[in-house]
């Protein structure tokens, strides 16, 4: 099968209802992203933070997946589909993909402060003195503002090989979306999808852009691969 590769950032899940840090009237507002989104926040005021990703673990909870997380589950019928994504939620998962790599952590899982063990927490809550079994305090396994993104490397790899590359709800100006997409080769057959009428594409072969926000770009360029599959195997 070909594979295909499709990175996903905040407009994706905004769609679902899930605030980002720039939306008026979102979860954000109620902090400053230094004081609950960095290491020095942590060690600062740990309560503040936990206090601030159960809200957003809560958040996520309520919202559901739509039609362009449906849309990419669909297609691994067709493709080896892996998704790369930027945002620390569970909606792929829930749609039905099953090979989803976060780049900045997962809400729905902790780590100990010193083995940086991993755990699975669900929806659960993080308190203060909620320890692993070494006795050490969890925190949410997030990479914050400030700490290295350990997955970038295999992301690379990923993009490097894929036939077709999907760029949603992020966009090329933005790293490491930029980035990415500059690791493809020149081969791959990729597609924007970005409603903004400022966006700004680099001079990047074989690439299309959809001006239309994920829910809509996402199903058509879907429909189109299936439709065009047999054409590339």
């Amino acid at each position: 099968m070909k594979k295909l590769v499709v990175f996903t950032g905040a407009g994706i899940s905004q769609e679902s209802g899930i605030k980002t840090f720039r939306d008026s009237g979102g979860l954000w507002e109620d902090y400053k992203i230094s004081d609950v989104c960095s290491p020095e926040a942590w060690k600062k005021d740990p309560e503040l933070v936990l206090d601030f990703y159960n809200k957003r673990r809560e958040q996520i909870l309520n919202a559901r997946p739509n039609s362009a997380h449906k849309a990419i589950t669909s297609l691994e019928k067709y493709f080896e589909v892996q998704i790369i994504t930027q945002n620390i939620d569970d909606l792929h998962e829930r749609a039905g993909s099953t090979n989803v790599l976060h780049l900045h952590g997962e809400i729905t899982k902790a780590r100990s402060t010193t083995t940086e063990k991993i755990y699975t927490i669900g929806n659960n809550p993080i308190y203060l003195n909620d320890l692993c079994e070494n006795g050490h305090q969890l925190r949410p396994h997030i990479v914050w503002f400030g700490e290295a993104v350990p997955n970038m490397e295999i992301a690379n790899d990923m993009v490097k090989t894929a036939d077709f590359f999907i760029v949603a709800g992020t966009s090329l100006n933005v790293y490491p979306a930029a980035g990415l997409v500059h690791v493809a080769s020149k081969s791959s057959i990729k597609f924007l999808v970005d409603p903004s009428e400022q966006l700004k594409t680099p001079s990047i072969e074989n690439l299309t852009v959809y001006r239309e926000n994920a829910t809509v770009g996402i199903p058509k360029i879907a429909s189109k691969l299936k439709k065009t599959i047999s054409k590339y195997q």
